[in-house]
């Protein structure tokens, strides 16, 4: 069933995509979900998009040709291509990319046939250990694409979205490991990170505004934004350091 506190315009959507996905797929379907911003709450119409997850019986090259389908009619509309796997694989997904499956299985909703996630398990030891290496190689890369980008002010302000993106999916990882509430909107999960673990979260959130087009910095402080952001990534990384050391993960 579609969530009737998604707004009317994106409800109205998803059961016309729900429709023609159920038809093309004609019986090879076991689930239909969203997930992302829409499924947490961040939704923003006319910025954001709509992830969905497809679960089929069987993930035949035909399969994947009737989602390319489904993509060509509803990708303009704002709804991205689907990730397809099958629930074997999903199990599998969950092994090895732990963080992401996680995040999907936290936060989500089905639109058609079963929940995928009702009866898989994500271990906590795999998912701290991918939120350490996703902390780390996004200081590196954010590093990097300052350093490619010639520190120019544009070259800010597209990598700090960017870096953004997977590091709330290891703060929320890091909550759930901890015992801390994970769900819930991004400005929500923001203000417990100071609160909980006492990281500095408002560059944060700066960039996440920035990012939901509610703020614009300018060419002078771009460069400040940064310094802000780098200081609180690094921070979140001795913080972790420290969690280990303390035993908690």
């Amino acid at each position: 069933m579609i969530d009737s506190s998604f707004p009317e315009q994106v409800h109205a959507l998803l059961i016309r995509y729900r429709k023609q996905a159920s038809d093309i797929l004609d019986g090879n379907m076991e689930a239909l979900v969203v997930y992302g911003s829409l499924a947490r709450g961040d939704y923003l119409p006319g910025r954001s998009n709509i992830n969905v997850l497809c679960v089929p019986r069987e993930c035949s090259l035909q399969a994947l040709a009737h989602c390319g389908s489904i993509h060509r009619r509803w990708g303009k509309e704002g709804i991205i291509a689907p990730l397809v796997l099958t629930r074997n694989e999903l199990t599998q997904f969950s092994h090895r990319f732990p963080l992401e499956c996680w995040d999907m299985k936290e936060q989500h909703v089905v639109l058609e046939g079963c929940d995928p996630f009702s009866d898989l398990h994500v271990d906590d030891t795999h998912l701290m250990f991918q939120c350490e290496q996703e902390l780390i190689g996004n200081l590196i890369r954010v590093r990097q694409r300052y350093v490619e980008g010639l520190a120019r002010p544009e070259a800010i302000a597209a990598l700090l979205p960017i870096s953004l993106n997977s590091l709330l999916a290891c703060f929320r990882g890091l909550f759930r490991v901890l015992g801390y509430p994970a769900s819930g909107p991004t400005t929500v999960l923001l203000n417990r990170l100071s609160e909980t673990l006492g990281i500095e979260a408002k560059a944060f959130d700066e960039v996440w505004q920035m990012k939901r087009g509610l703020s614009s910095p300018g060419a002078l402080e771009l460069p400040r934004l940064l310094e802000r952001y780098l200081h609180g990534l690094e921070q979140a990384i001795a913080r972790f350091d420290e969690l280990k050391t303390e035993g908690r993960r």
